[in-house]
């Protein structure tokens, strides 16, 4: 099991290429699984644990993949028989409930092991099924699976807003459940995420007409019955850039950065970011596709709430803390996406941070000096948080489990070493050899 150690204090200076979206490519992959033809794409962040996850998880449901150079992934669905999505691999990645929908539309039937994936609190899969048995499936839970089957699904309207706003994976299995629906499919409380997007333009990439993404309400022009032989055409779709390793990013050079550049990303799609950057006194130059931020010593104090795009991401909210420790006062962070999602508060104060949790609510009061310290990661965004108030901790960090971080960051430490940051990845045995040999040397 991998770690991070970090030397703190080495000041960021720039620039750093952003990948491919992880949560833009998981469900796309996914939907591979509708299509005849070859699918081409690109710019996938092909060495994140959750998408060789995903390849193994399509390759048990049939597909050959071919991953290439610069992101590129080429799929051919070779076997459609299979329709059961096992255990072991599903439960490692709460995405993978994306091969229901597909899955459903192209074979009739669905068997999928209820997901798992990071710990941030309970996110039960209750509108995924009501979506499916909307367009006319019949849904039950056996054994630990969500068992799916309908000859036929049939257009439908379909509300996907639950108590914490929207479902992002249920918009999106729904939309791919649709294609292979008699008639049009309208949901209504979709989410409006730029994955959510993705989706949809892989959709229309493969010939489907899809018109709303990007507005609570979506409209899918189901293509019938796809059985073999019926599925979509196949064709080419490029994965957008990824807007969490962006902003992470972004507070990283915030947080200890001389200036730092952010390149090939879509700065409108973090503009919840760039206005509270902004307000806490976070210089950020934008451009078409690249981003630079002047680092600071301190920010002003704030009060913010993470909710569904277009609001600020609950993505960053672990991230963003790193950050506000920095503060001249107390803020207050309010997450309404997932309200347990503060795992990182006992490890932050490990290195010094004086912070708390009260109901979904975490308060910070910024100022303390952070020191160096061992911190065990809790989930994938949480990892981000730790890794960063490494940064500017004074002394040694060791961050932990550090898998968690591989499953959403491509290769992190060589992008924050490439802007100068004392990084370096060790397994638990080279950590052992490395104490023993400081204890040798007295």
């Amino acid at each position: 099991m991998d770690i991070f150690r970090i030397q703190g204090g080495n000041r960021l200076s720039g620039s750093v290429k952003i990948s491919g979206s992880k949560n833009g490519a998981l469900p796309v992959l996914f939907a591979s699984l509708l299509c005849d033809g070859p699918v081409e794409l690109r710019n996938v962040p092909t060495e994140l644990r959750d998408i060789k996850t995903t390849l193994k998880i399509l390759e048990t449901l049939g597909a050959r993949s071919e991953v290439g150079e610069y992101g590129s992934v080429n799929i051919q669905i070779q076997d459609v028989s299979s329709t059961c999505a096992d255990y072991e691999l599903v439960s490692a990645m709460r995405a993978s409930i994306c091969c229901l929908g597909p899955l459903l539309a192209r074979r009739g039937e669905a068997r999928v092991s209820l997901p798992g994936g990071c710990s941030i609190g309970d996110r039960p899969v209750e509108l995924h099924t009501r979506g499916m048995e909307a367009l006319g499936a019949e849904v039950s839970i056996e054994n630990g699976y969500v068992v799916a089957r309908a000859a036929q699904l049939k257009g439908s309207t379909v509300y996907l807003s639950g108590p914490m706003g929207s479902t992002v994976l249920g918009t999106q299995n729904v939309m791919m459940a649709a294609v292979g629906a008699e008639g049009e499919t309208v949901i209504e409380g979709a989410a409006c995420e730029p994955e959510v997007q993705a989706t949809a333009g892989f959709l229309r990439a493969m010939g489907v007409a899809v018109e709303g993404d990007g507005t609570p309400v979506i409209r899918i022009e189901g293509r019938g019955r796809l059985d073999q032989g019926g599925g979509l055409g196949g064709g080419s779709f490029g994965i957008p850039p990824d807007r969490i390793e962006t902003g992470t990013y972004l507070l990283a050079g915030a947080i200890a950065g001389d200036k730092v550049t952010i390149e090939g990303c879509n700065p409108s799609e973090n503009l919840a970011l760039l206005d509270l950057l902004n307000r806490i006194g976070v210089s950020v130059e934008v451009g078409t596709s690249t981003m630079t931020v002047q680092g600071v010593e301190s920010v002003a104090p704030v009060d913010i709430s993470m909710l569904p795009y277009p609001a600020f991401p609950t993505d960053l909210q672990g991230p963003l803390m790193a950050l506000l420790c920095l503060g001249r006062g107390v803020s207050i962070i309010t997450d309404k996406v997932f309200p347990d999602r503060f795992n990182h508060l006992s490890e932050l104060r490990r290195f010094g941070a004086r912070v708390r949790k009260e109901g979904p609510t975490a308060i910070i009061e910024g100022g303390a000096p952070l020191s160096g310290a061992k911190v065990m990661a809790s989930d994938l965004r949480a990892s981000a948080c730790l890794v960063l108030a490494g940064l500017v901790a004074d002394g040694m960090t060791e961050v932990y489990r550090i898998y968690h971080l591989d499953r959403g960051y491509e290769r992190m430490e060589e992008k924050l070493r490439k802007l100068g940051a004392e990084v370096e990845r060790l397994s638990e045995k080279e950590l052992e050899q490395d104490r023993e040999m400081e204890l040798a040397q007295g």
